[in-house]
């Protein structure tokens, strides 16, 4: 993407259809002030296409209303989904300035079309009769969108909706916006032998280059990415930098003037809860799960509480080991949690012999993609071919043509996997594209971002084990949106319920722990040589090793954020961190254990609406991912092609076809029990 441009050159999203391989956007000639007039243009003609619709003289059918909504504004679904990628992926200041002036506008766009009662009057007007399942299933969705949006409110109460609307998208930006703010400011500075004691040369070389990339030559830093951070934190062992590294991690989003998320929070949740009331709910978090597989905050709740008691005890447990072996290491302080990941990693070295830097050498970045690759190819048949000659908006992003098991194309893939300045924290899939058959045979367009560390000079990037699950992870929702298979936008890919949408995910992590897997892929970066029967014994018998640790930090975030958008004092004004503190307290969270996301930068729920009184989800969809894979198990063949046919029908390839809870049964045959779970995070009673 180009930093300038002349004043008169032409507009690339002023043209009807681009000409690049797969339509992919000319990255290469759009330049941030390209974008302000873009979305000027699209908004107006979809404002233009909503009032046809509307005002439509004649009797409002599925085709000439619903199937119209469809159609309409596709050249803002052009320019959003272009822009609100780059955003994310590689911002700038310009970008930045252009996002905050949209998000609002965007938001009222979305409230005149919903709130609209002509509009309303013709979609709440259209019967069933007649209709296909499919079109039966994007009626109910269109008239659920609608209610939820508010459309059947008084002038008034919609007038309010949209307002807050507004006003969430506004803050939801800030909030993301000062987030990486804090991200890209921060800088620990290693110098001497000293300060990096204990960390190994992979982590050397990724902190080498990471100061080679800001200019320090010869230097060492270490960022707030979670590649460089976390690995730090495990690794070094001067203690007081790790204090200062760990301090930095957990108070981003809260350390006073302009980049400070806490009133955001504040305001935030009031909003919220106040279009909750509105539309007759009791609070947010029961208007969000209205809509769900849970179905209820209390389905939530009831989850959440039956794995943390379990999980509390074993984090417990291994707090006192790790406690006795800092003493060995004649350490008198209380572990702290800038210490738990320092000891967990000696603790798994002398219960297993397992050495993060014995692991890693067997996980090039390049393998690990093509371990993704094959598995998709023995599941569903898909072929990977990697394209040199495509607009790309960072020089190291990567693109392959995906075809089906009949040479057929399915779709582009992107993989975006170094951290940068530009580049938010954490792990996504996103789409400059979805599927869908209305407006012909349309092929999605997928990327993946990761925030990896990029190896040394001349060497490649090589992953823990969690960053190669995190890998698979991505892929799976990737796979979710290649695979679609739907005729209307609205139920493509990834548009499903929010606690189903981890099911193709947490699902595809499955197959990176399997031995077949890892015999062919888990090879030495610089020799070849798959990696020793040994080591991998070792590695898949410490799978769950320190899960209570793991299990207690992501579920506290989950409870937190739904007793946040549970709270009766939310319209009232919540001071974050005083309610964060109490939630943590009610639930007896272990002082040597932080929340995986304080609130400040809790960008899941935050940063817009995704995950907002849903961060529960990766939980609820750990039940089903943990019962779907013993499908195969039960089949006996991890690769069995009955069961991958029926996976491909009901969850991958059939968006928001059905209903969760009749999705996973068709492919399942029942819905599933905690059991499976329990006993793949070793919580399961003896």
């Amino acid at each position: 993407m180009r930093g300038v441009t002349a004043e008169h050159e032409p507009n690339p999203f002023s043209e009807p259809a681009w000409t690049t391989p797969h339509g992919l956007p000319p990255f290469e000639r759009i330049a941030p002030s390209h974008y302000e007039p873009a979305f000027e243009r699209a908004l107006a003609q979809h404002v233009a296409e909503i009032e046809a619709i509307a005002g439509n003289p004649e009797p409002p059918t599925f085709a000439n209303t619903i199937e119209a909504l469809e159609r309409a504004g596709q050249a803002l679904r052009r320019v959003s989904s272009t822009f609100f990628n780059l955003t994310g992926s590689h911002t700038n200041p310009e970008l930045q300035a252009v996002e905050r002036a949209v998000a609002p506008r965007l938001a009222r766009h979305g409230s005149a079309i919903y709130l609209n009662p002509d509009l309303w009057a013709r979609v709440s007007a259209i019967a069933e009769d007649g209709l296909s399942d499919e079109e039966k299933r994007v009626r109910e969705r269109y008239r659920l969108r609608f209610r939820r949006a508010g459309a059947e409110l008084d002038a008034e109460a919609k007038e309010r909706m949209a307002a807050i609307a507004a006003r969430l998208a506004e803050l939801g930006t800030q909030f993301s916006q000062n987030l990486l703010a804090d991200e890209s400011a921060f800088t620990l500075e290693l110098s001497g032998e000293d300060e990096l004691a204990g960390l190994p040369p992979f982590l050397r070389a990724s902190a080498a280059r990471a100061a080679e990339e800001r200019g320090l030559k010869d230097r060492h830093v270490v960022t707030l990415s979670r590649s460089l951070i976390e690995p730090f934190l495990v690794f070094s062992t001067n203690r007081s930098l790790r204090e200062r590294a760990y301090a930095a991690w957990i108070r981003r989003g809260e350390n006073g003037g302009d980049t400070d998320n806490r009133a955001i929070v504040t305001e935030t949740l009031r909003l919220r809860a106040e279009r909750a009331r509105l539309l007759g709910y009791p609070s947010y978090a029961a208007f969000r799960l209205d809509d769900t597989m849970a179905g209820s905050a209390e389905a939530a709740v009831g989850l959440l509480e039956e794995v943390w008691a379990p999980a509390r005890a074993r984090a417990e447990a291994e707090r006192d080991r790790l406690q006795a072996l800092a003493r060995e290491d004649g350490q008198t302080a209380p572990l702290a949690p800038w210490d738990w990941r320092h000891y967990a990693e000696r603790l798994r070295r002398r219960e297993h012999a397992l050495d993060e830097g014995e692991i890693k050498p067997y996980l090039p970045l390049e393998g690990m993609i093509q371990a993704a690759f094959d598995t998709a190819h023995r599941l569903f048949g898909l072929s990977f071919t990697e394209l040199a000659d495509v607009p790309r908006y960072h020089p190291e992003v990567r693109a392959w043509e995906v075809a089906d098991r009949d040479g057929r194309l399915i779709g582009l893939f992107l993989g975006d996997y170094f951290a940068r300045a530009s580049k938010r924290s954490g792990a996504w899939m996103s789409g400059f594209r979805s599927q869908e058959r209305l407006t012909g045979e349309v092929t999605p367009i997928i990327v993946n971002v990761m925030n990896f560390a990029k190896g040394g000079d001349d060497e490649p990037a090589l992953l823990s084990f969690d960053d190669a699950r995190t890998l698979f992870h991505e892929f799976g929702h990737a796979l979710h949106g290649l695979l679609s298979n739907v005729t209307y936008p609205i139920l493509a890919g990834t548009a499903v319920a929010g606690d189903f949408v981890e099911l193709p995910s947490q699902l595809y992590e499955h197959w990176l722990e399997q031995p077949e897997v890892l015999r062919s892929h888990a090879r030495h970066y610089r020799t070849g040589e798959p990696m020793p029967e040994d080591l991998l014994r070792r590695l898949l018998a410490a799978r769950t090793f320190n899960q209570g640790f793991a299990t207690v930090e992501y579920t506290a975030s989950a409870i937190v954020d739904l007793d946040l958008h549970l709270s009766g004092e939310a319209e009232s004004g919540i001071d974050p961190l005083a309610f964060e503190a109490e939630s943590l307290r009610r639930i007896g969270m272990p002082g040597e254990i932080a929340m995986r996301h304080r609130t400040p930068h809790f960008q899941h729920i935050f940063a817009g609406e995704g995950y907002a009184a849903g961060y529960y989800s990766y939980l609820w969809s750990e039940v089903l991912d943990a019962d779907a894979f013993d499908a195969f198990r039960e089949a006996g063949n991890i690769f069995d092609p009955a069961t991958a046919e029926r996976l491909r029908t009901y969850v991958y390839g059939a968006g928001n076809l059905r209903d969760a809870r009749s999705a996973y049964t068709a492919f399942r045959g029942r819905l599933p029990s905690t059991g499976p779970l329990l006993r793949k995070r070793g919580l399961a009673a003896a």
